[in-house]
């Protein structure tokens, strides 16, 4: 499944710097525009597969999992 963000991004001096205003602490901070786009992309996937986890620790076998379209 594919979803679509936004991320926020400026170039400042010789850093682009930006974040991912859906996901909370998926920022960065590097060189080159698709360097950074690369990293938002990867700090975004990661911290969503950290929330998926702990949820799935929390809920154990009391919750039925069904995917939801947005």
């Amino acid at each position: 499944m594919t979803a679509t963000f936004t991320a926020m991004i400026k170039k400042e001096g010789d850093w682009w710097l930006g974040w991912v205003e859906e996901v909370p602490g998926a920022n960065g901070q590097e060189k080159t525009k698709e360097e950074l786009m690369m990293s938002l992309r990867e700090a975004a996937k990661d911290i969503l597969e950290l929330h998926r986890q702990e949820a799935r620790k929390k809920a154990a076998s009391e919750f039925e999992e069904v995917p939801l379209s947005i």
